[in-house]
């Protein structure tokens, strides 16, 4: 069985974060999917996000229902700032039977090559892209471990989400109705 691990900082997580993979179970080969939580990006300030376990809390919340998708906070265990190659190597020690795929936006993959030890990345795991908005091909999408896919191209972002919260602007379709009244009643980015 294939697991995506779809990683981000989820600061909230949206619907946009949904779709994707919705798509990604229905129109790859991946059969299950794993919302991973940074406790902080190392290309990201930390001033910004919402401590680490309301995100993960967050996701509970939106992914109760799904059986194919979990969640884990394996990183907030493990040095930070979190390199991606460092978890996918706790988690290949840890589950050595399982086969480990990642989910990224094209955005993050014109700077993959900047990322810690992307080759190892390569080497062992599949990498399944979905499309951006405004993003121009690079040269790693004619990689044989990358697999481009035509996931629906939303330009939603959490910094959006997060700004529309502060200045008292609906943000009701953007969010999952259950994490719109968690952050309401919990009065986050406010």
């Amino acid at each position: 069985m294939k697991t995506g691990l779809f990683f981000g900082s989820f600061n909230p997580i949206h619907i946009g974060h949904m779709v994707i993979a919705q798509y990604m179970l229905e129109h790859t080969d991946i059969e299950k999917i794993c919302f991973v939580v940074s406790p902080q990006n190392p290309f990201k300030t930390k001033s910004t996000l919402l401590d680490q376990q309301h995100r993960l809390v967050l996701i509970r919340i939106a992914i109760e229902d799904d059986p194919k998708l979990t969640v884990s906070n394996i990183e907030f265990s493990l040095p930070i700032p979190s390199y991606t190659v460092d978890t996918l190597t706790h988690l290949r020690e840890s589950y050595p039977k399982k086969d480990f795929a990642l989910i990224m936006g094209q955005d993050n993959l014109t700077n993959f090559h900047k990322w810690k030890n992307y080759e190892a990345i390569l080497e062992w795991h599949d990498i399944y892209v979905y499309p951006r908005p405004k993003v121009k091909s690079c040269e790693l999408e004619n990689h044989p471990k990358i697999h481009l896919t035509q996931a629906p191209m939303m330009d939603i972002s959490a910094e959006f989400i997060r700004k529309c919260i502060q200045k008292n602007k609906s943000v009701s379709y953007l969010l999952p109705p259950k994490i719109m009244e968690y952050i309401d009643e919990m009065n986050f980015y406010k």
